[in-house]
């Protein structure tokens, strides 16, 4: 464990040094509004930190309004290789995989990951992880459906006009990718308590760092380099003991070269029924409702349904930047899908949240 720390740490400092060297455009990677429903593109610590087995699927669609809409999706799947029940520490694996496409170009990235991870107990109640995160990407873009000024012939467009644009022949590029990041975990129904009375009190907090080989990823074969990202992140679940209401907190705060993208809100979570933490016989039904605010960007409405093992989560960017006065307000859509599960590789084990 002290191992993969120590590489996330140089991983990080690593990042930051090349971040200060130059020699980067302006871009940035994608984000979902439901960044607790997509944990390995938040951090690659998050593989089995939460779940003993965790699946996600997530779709993104945003301004339809503006024009071509663009769209991501992202799928992930960690597992966690814990074989004894009171073991010390364990460690997990994660695949994921997202696509993502913008305009008329499609201009995009799709990229695929695999993770490695170990998780430490501190007590019975909390445990601290570290994970590493090595990927390979393909930027792509078609220039075909794209117009110019030069193929207007002074009455209307021209498609046998020439552009006159110089048009790199390449029209994708590949490139490797490394990332890491650490995650705390608190959760008190790991211990005695009695869950059914709506005691439940989970603390995940995180930090995160992306691209930190700074990759090479030009179309026309210069060095232009992908910031790294940096993710410090959190989200809690404060449940009213006694009652069926309970808080859901969450905030990220993304940092990629001089773009920074602060995250937060809340959502109010209503229990119908909670899981028996001793018979097993009752399952967790809620239902969450609530709003997070990107600052200068967009007022995100959200909702989520949590069935025992299943949970769906739908929200909407409201547009509240400058550009709302193309999009009239109207940012985007997200579905998020989540399916976890007990570890199968442990004795009569337990899902930890």
């Amino acid at each position: 464990m002290k191992k993969i720390v120590a590489i996330i740490i140089i991983l990080c400092l690593n990042a930051l040094f090349l971040q200060r060297e130059g020699g980067a455009v302006l871009a940035q990677d994608i984000h979902f509004s439901q960044f607790y429903m997509a944990p390995l593109t938040l951090n690659p610590g998050y593989a089995g930190a939460l779940y003993g087995m965790e699946a996600n699927a997530n779709y993104k669609e945003q301004w339809r309004s503006v024009g071509s809409p663009y769209k991501t999706i992202a799928a992930s799947y960690s597992l966690s290789l814990q074989k004894k029940k009171r073991a010390k520490g364990y460690f997990a694996l994660g695949v994921n995989f997202f696509s993502d496409k913008a305009g008329d170009s499609k201009m995009g990235t799709s990229q695929a990951n695999v993770t490695a991870a170990g998780h430490v107990y501190i007590n019975r109640y909390m445990k601290f992880g570290g994970g590493l995160q090595i990927g390979f990407a393909q930027r792509s873009i078609d220039y075909t459906p794209l117009t110019w000024g030069n193929q207007f012939d002074g009455m209307a467009y021209n498609p046998n006009l020439s552009s006159r644009e110089n048009l790199p022949e390449a029209s994708s590029t590949m490139y490797p990718d490394v990332s890491a990041g650490i995650v705390y975990s608190y959760n008190n129904t790991a211990g005695m308590r009695r869950v059914t009375d709506n005691n439940d009190f989970r603390v995940n907090l995180g930090l995160a760092v992306f691209h930190a080989s700074r990759p090479s990823y030009s179309f026309i074969g210069t060095e232009e380099k992908l910031f790294a990202k940096f993710v410090l992140h959190g989200n809690s679940l404060l449940s009213i003991p006694y009652s069926n209401i309970g808080f859901v907190p969450g905030f990220a705060v993304y940092n990629q070269g001089p773009a920074v993208e602060v995250f937060a809100g809340t959502m109010v979570r209503y229990v119908f029924a909670q899981k028996s933490k001793y018979t097993g016989n009752r399952t967790t039904n809620a239902l969450s409702l609530g709003g997070y605010l990107r600052a200068k960007d967009a007022a995100v409405i959200a909702f989520m349904l949590e069935y025992s093992k299943y949970s769906i989560g739908m929200s909407y960017d409201v547009n509240v930047s400058r550009l709302k006065v193309a999009s009239v307000g109207r940012g985007g859509f997200e579905l998020s899908l989540r399916f976890n599960a007990a570890n199968p590789f442990m004795v009569n084990s337990r899902s930890r949240f």
